[in-house]
């Protein structure tokens, strides 16, 4: 007899039929833990299907759902106006800056200088008449449309200036005040 058939009958297993028998337990040690894996899984799903709730829909925009409807509508209603008037606000300080500009330009200047000089020799020069080495009593002057008469009396002095509506302002001056 050979040696293997000696020691199957003595009830010894082979190496082989050990390696087989590992195997297998390793396989239905996976089995069984790919079993209990999926049992979980299942069991933690129906758990989470018995605490879910029904689902409803909600608006979550006051104006349809009503529910601080008026704070809702407040709130557009600052953000509108506080839109607005900033718009408003830059326009204004753009319609200012462009008039700053405009004032500030080389020729505005050159203008504004020269009507002042101007406009102190005119008055230089009625100072004259009034009150010169040869005084006159009476007087007309024509500046921009404007007619200016003056009239001196013993104790004023008396300017009309009538524009071109022939509206007039009437000035007073008395003289006696003029002293030093």
């Amino acid at each position: 007899m050979t040696k293997e058939k000696i020691k199957r009958k003595r009830g010894r297993p082979t190496n082989v039929e050990v390696a087989a028998r590992k195997r297998a337990e390793q396989k239905d040690l996976a089995l069984i833990i790919c079993m209990y894996v999926g049992l979980f899984i299942v069991i933690a799903f129906c758990v989470n299907l018995a605490l879910a709730s029904e689902m409803t829909f909600k608006f979550k925009s006051p104006s349809f759902s009503g529910v601080n409807t008026s704070q809702h509508y407040l709130t557009i209603e600052n953000q509108e106006h506080t839109r607005y008037k900033t718009i408003q606000e830059e326009i204004e300080a753009l319609v200012e800056q462009a008039e700053r500009d405009e004032q500030n330009t080389t020729t505005a200047r050159f203008i504004r200088n020269f009507e002042t000089r101007v406009y102190a020799k005119l008055s230089q020069q009625l100072v004259e008449k009034l009150f010169g080495e040869t005084p006159q009593d009476n007087g007309t002057i024509e500046l921009e449309g404007n007619t200016i008469d003056y009239k001196v009396d013993t104790t004023n002095i008396t300017l009309t200036v009538t524009n071109e509506d022939n509206k007039q302002t009437v000035i007073t001056f008395p003289l006696n005040s003029f002293t030093f």
